[in-house]
């Protein structure tokens, strides 16, 4: 569009002067070019100058054609026709500016110029779509890197579609789905398939991840992105599922209820419930189907099927045949686990194969565990098969509404200590399993298996007890006709399932005795039980009820009889079955559970089996997901390891979609993109053949406020060495003089020498300082040429409470002691974590004011416009050794032997001249365990 088109079209919609219309370009967002040139600093009638010099024009001629006769209102019909015409364009490939302009273009091929009618409803066209796109990036924009210069060809669904208004219609009418989350639903499919290739190219290979959430309906987007794609072209849609038959069956059975049922006609299928792929009787692909789909399981024999059939289809069929391949559960299986980029595993080069012999084929792999995936070689070696990388996009979606993740379950790392949310300390609804009841229900080693006899420990006993007055509360909700199920999952070996269950099964028998005989001390004992339980977490919290035991206690019986013990692995015969009822079910399983299998209305979870690697042990939380009508309800019984374990992973799970956000404002493309994965110390990030390609990073404390969390508040001579060092240190800057800030007292100017011997001299968890890589970057930074980090501001935090410290702190004296309660439990290191140490108002001990914004980022970048980039603030806080929760529900007294020494560093952003130190990848194999298969039984299983 012209630019005097552009001020024409301004001033006719508007209304406005001339001189309105110019300051209005002058400071239009959408034509962020000409203000990158300068303009948005010239209003007025100096804009126009400074346009029309800009495009070789007279003001004269542009005041001129501004003023030209307005044209008429557009007509809505003709609009849409146009609308229609230049989607066709897109379609080809173009983007949306070439594509209005090549249908205009036909358009006066045809009629001759158009005339002031055409000409406004073309522009009003032009602009309905630029305002589409626009909704969609403001929407999404935030979610995705893209391989840069892609041509946009997908804006959404449009008239005429078939697949996706049969699945909306649906989602919203059959499962009965909020309006708003199938419109959250559209939306993020929308953002997936314009990443997509355009299948109307002659020829394409396109790799891309999305990035969604444990248990959190990624298959809803799955096949909303399916039902898209094919509307807007695709013709084959491949579906790469779990490696068990289950699970493909999951999946099969989902495809089929959701979209092959909604236009039977519309689809060939060549997989069904009870079959998995195998070569159709013509050996190769017609194109003359309907949209083609299937659904193969991650096994050698149905991919080679698969790759056979594509390789017998005549080339010039393959290249009418665009087709979408989708990854489910990419991490695994799929990821090359052989150690090397040179040497494949059967199923990574089967997969990779028939990429390459499909002409026009995308790619997209859907995970909510990706560790595996961003540590692919994105480079293939010469003369070799692509890998899976995922060059061309990743997309993290966004966490859904109502939606129980790690974070909300464990909580995850600080992030203010004064202004603690409840949602980042995690719901009070894990309970601990000791580790010699582990030894009941776990046999101590595979040998064993055979012969290990479990026992029902009070732990078990509590969490079944608890499973049937959940479900009896649900009744008395109203939800007796919903599944309600309880997951136990203690091993990877079948045969110890069996014997469990039958111990369960002996529990169910017993209980249903003493309730029906009406057994008082049984039922005092399920109340005082359940009394505990409801008290721990608020129902109103949720906009619910709350459910009396009173109310509850005649449902107990019904309940007993509803419940089924099911064991869900290889050997079983029985099965889960929620296509045939509500069904009340006690699952006892291994690896079938840990990856892909969905238990409908999980309430409780028994979770003791042992993994130490992040994706896996993620997989495994099965209990993740929607709890609609019983949020409050919601238990997880396991040990303090894997509590700690689970929280540290909420943690890493938000820095990688933080880090995908990041890249995105920074315009980094798949390609370059090197994702941090942070390191748990007794944790593996995958299988350590999956990592041959991760490296050592380089990083950098630039613009990073850290600070200490974890004490070993017992050892008193460890805290009375860190208190003597602060001392120390703050008797020898007191000669720069104290004075009070806003919420301590302050010192300023201090040397650098003193600060480098008090961090050097200072103890710590090794996690808290990054193992010393902090101090070498700050040696580094203070070593470069414009002599950075040459001064320091020591601050003490005193809050104004009235507990002052016995002991001086040096020159500061008795100092105002801080509240810091500690988590529930230790750490697997055995210290205790008090999560956050700094609030956001530290950082500006230094300064004077306060932004509008109080988020981390805006107050450290308040700070700095104030101080500069060369000061940093070391904080100093005096712990209170009788710290209490201000909530026993999350925290527990600090039970310190001391007052303790907690420091903070608020480090400035040295842009592009920050320093890097190097962090290395520790790539021990430790446990090589992946959930692939039961062992014992489903190794065979997933093979057929």
């Amino acid at each position: 569009m012209s630019l005097s088109s552009l001020l024409k079209d301004l001033r006719v919609q508007s209304g406005q002067s001339l001189q309105q219309v110019a300051e209005k370009v002058g400071s239009s967002k959408a034509y962020l070019s000409d203000l990158e040139r300068g303009l948005a600093k010239n209003p007025g009638i100096d804009v126009l100058k400074a346009l029309a010099q800009n495009y070789g024009v007279s003001v004269a001629t542009l005041i001129g054609e501004a003023d030209a006769a307005p044209l008429p209102p557009p007509v809505a019909g003709q609009v849409e026709a146009w609308v229609s015409n230049i989607r066709k364009e897109q379609a080809a490939g173009l983007d949306l500016e070439t594509a209005a302009n090549e249908a205009r273009a036909s358009f006066e091929r045809l009629l001759g110029p158009l005339d002031p009618q055409h000409e406004a409803n073309w522009k009003a066209a032009v602009r309905e779509l630029e305002a589409a796109f626009e909704r969609k990036i403001e929407y999404l924009g935030n979610f995705s890197l893209r391989k840069p210069r892609r041509p946009h060809w997908y804006d959404g669904p449009r008239a005429g579609d078939l697949h996706w208004p049969k699945l909306e219609a649906f989602l919203l009418s059959r499962k009965g789905w909020s309006k708003e989350t199938v419109a959250s639903i559209d939306a993020t499919s929308t953002e997936v398939v314009s990443l997509l290739e355009n299948p109307a190219q002659s020829e394409f290979r396109g790799r891309g991840l999305v990035v969604g959430y444990v248990q959190s309906g990624k298959t809803a987007n799955m096949e909303a992105v399916i039902a898209k794609a094919v509307d807007a072209g695709y013709r084959f849609v491949i579906i790469l599922t779990g490696m068990t038959n289950s699970l493909r069956t999951q999946t099969q059975d989902r495809i089929e209820s959701d979209l092959v049922e909604r236009n039977k006609y519309g689809w060939h299928s060549h997989t069904t419930s009870d079959s998995d792929f195998r070569k159709p009787a013509s050996k190769w692909f017609s194109i003359m189907d309907p949209v083609q789909i299937a659904a193969v399981k991650k096994n050698v024999a149905p991919l080679e099927a698969l790759l056979g059939t594509i390789e017998k289809t005549p080339p010039t069929h393959r290249a009418r045949m665009p087709v979408l391949i989708v990854d489910d559960e990419c991490d695994q299986a799929g990821v090359n686990a052989t150690g090397s980029q040179y040497n494949m595993t059967a199923i990574n080069a089967l997969i990779r194969k028939i990429l390459a012999a499909l002409p026009k084929v995308q790619y997209v792999g859907y995970t909510a565990t990706p560790f595996a995936n961003v540590l692919i070689n994105p480079e293939k070696p010469t003369g070799g098969l692509d890998d899976l990388y995922p060059e061309d996009f990743i997309t993290s979606l966004p966490k859904p509404e109502g939606y129980f993740g790690p974070e909300s379950l464990f909580g995850r790392d600080p992030i203010d200590a004064d202004d603690e949310k409840p949602e980042e300390s995690g719901l009070d609804m894990i309970r601990k399993v000791d580790d010699p009841e582990v030894a009941l229900v776990r046999p101590p080693s595979a040998k064993d298996r055979f012969t290990f006899e479990p026992g029902i420990p009070k732990s078990l006993d509590k969490a079944l007890s608890y499973f049937v007055l959940a479900t009896a509360a649900r009744y008395v909700r109203g939800y007796s006709r919903q599944h309600s199920s309880m997951l136990v999952h203690t091993t990877v070996y079948t045969h110890p399932h069996h014997a469990l269950a039958d111990k369960i099964a002996a529990w169910q028998n017993g209980l249903v005795k003493k309730i029906s005989k009406g057994d008082e001390k049984t039922f005092d004992r399920l109340e005082k039980l359940w009394l505990e339980e409801v008290a721990k977490v608020d129902a109103g919290r949720f906009g619910l009820a709350p459910t009396s035991f009173s109310a509850l206690r005649p449902e107990l019986e019904k309940v007993l009889e509803d419940i089924a013990i099911v064991v869900e692995n290889s050997d079983s015969e029985t099965r889960l079955d929620y296509a045939s009822g509500p069904k009340k079910y006690i699952v006892v399983g291994g690896s079938v559970l840990a990856r892909g299998l969905t238990i409908e209305g999980l309430v409780v979870s028994y979770f003791v089996r042992s993994s130490n690697q992040y994706d896996t042990l993620l997989q495994m939380g099965r209990w993740f997901g929607y709890r609609p009508g019983y949020e409050d309800l919601p238990r997880i019984w396991m040990t303090d390891d894997l509590r700690t374990s689970f929280r540290d992973l909420a943690t890493v799970e938000a820095e990688i979609r933080s880090d995908i956000q990041q890249y995105r404002k920074r315009e980094v493309t798949p390609a370059d993109f090197s994702i941090r994965v942070r390191r748990i110390p007794g944790l593996a990030i995958t299988a350590a053949k999956k990592m041959y390609a991760a490296k050592a990073c380089d990083v950098s404390f630039s613009g990073e406020h850290i600070q200490t969390i974890r004490f070993p508040q017992r050892d008193k001579d460890f805290l009375r060495h860190n208190w003597e060092a602060a001392a120390e240190l703050v008797d020898a800057a007191a000669s720069q003089g104290i004075k009070p800030a806003r919420r301590g007292r302050l010192i300023e100017g201090v040397s650098f020498d003193l600060v480098m011997k008090f961090l050097e001299t200072y103890k710590s968890d090794q996690r808290d300082l990054i193992s010393g890589k902090l101090l070498e970057y700050i040696r580094l930074e203070a070593s470069r040429a414009d002599q950075p980090y040459e001064t320091w501001n020591i601050a003490i935090v005193e809050t104004g409470g009235t507990r002052r410290s016995v002991e001086p702190l040096g020159a500061f004296g008795n100092v105002g002691l801080v509240n810091r309660a500690r988590l529930k439990g230790l750490t697997r290191d055995g210290l205790a974590d008090i999560k956050a140490l700094m609030s956001r108002d530290d950082v500006l001990m230094d300064v004077t004011g306060s932004p509008d914004d109080r988020s981390w980022d805006s107050v450290k970048e308040f700070r700095q416009a104030l101080i500069g980039d060369r000061i940093p603030l070391l904080l100093l806080y005096a712990i209170d050794e009788a710290s209490v929760p201000r909530s026993e529900k999350l925290r527990e007294p600090l039970g310190a032997v001391r007052d303790m020494l907690g420091i903070g560093l608020v480090l400035p952003e040295r842009g592009a001249k920050t320093s890097y130190v190097r962090v290395p990848i520790n790539q021990d194999d430790g446990d090589e365990e992946d959930v692939q298969a039961d062992i014992d039984g489903d190794a065979g299983q997933a093979a057929k």
